[in-house]
């Protein structure tokens, strides 16, 4: 236990000091001045957010095709509601949704993200920016087409190549 807790302390450190050099990728006048992963106000955060979502997906559908448990992570803890399996298997991938929407946001301006007035709590009110619809549609077809290559793989029964 006491060896997840120091691990988790150094996730959290080393984290930030990538979601930094990251965010320098990004176009100037997009780029957030720090991480939120839970009902962020900026456009970054929230497509960010976008993208680890179809991430968690496309994990979780493979770990229910293979018949393994999604609540049996190594790295994550057990929460109830949380897949932790689906998280850990994220973290192997997560490099690739990152280089994807550098690329991505090189194409972005302020124009392509809109203003929502939403809930923040039950007694607030705030602005929240996303995506907009078209541009939404574009990151999802380009994350459906970066999973859907061939990679060379050798593999024993099934040939050299296999979907990412």
């Amino acid at each position: 236990m006491f060896f997840m807790k120091k691990l988790t302390s150094f996730e959290g450190k080393f984290i930030e000091k990538y979601f930094n050099q990251i965010f320098q990728l990004l176009p100037d006048g997009l780029r957030p001045e720090k991480r939120s992963n839970f009902k962020a106000f900026d456009g970054m955060n929230n497509l960010f957010n976008l993208a680890y979502k179809v991430l968690s997906w496309k994990a979780h559908r493979v770990i229910i095709k293979v018949k393994l448990k999604l609540c049996l992570g190594f790295l994550h803890s057990v929460q109830f509601g949380k897949p932790s399996l689906v998280c850990d298997l994220m973290e192997l991938y997560r490099y690739l949704v990152d280089d994807f929407l550098v690329g991505f946001c090189g194409k972005l301006g302020k124009m392509d993200f809109v203003m929502k007035d939403e809930r923040t709590t039950r007694k607030r009110r705030g602005k929240r920016e996303y995506l907009n619809g078209s541009k939404i549609g574009e990151l999802v077809r380009g994350l459906e087409e970066m999973f859907g290559k061939r990679v060379e793989v050798h593999r024993i029964r099934h040939g050299s190549g296999q979907a990412l």
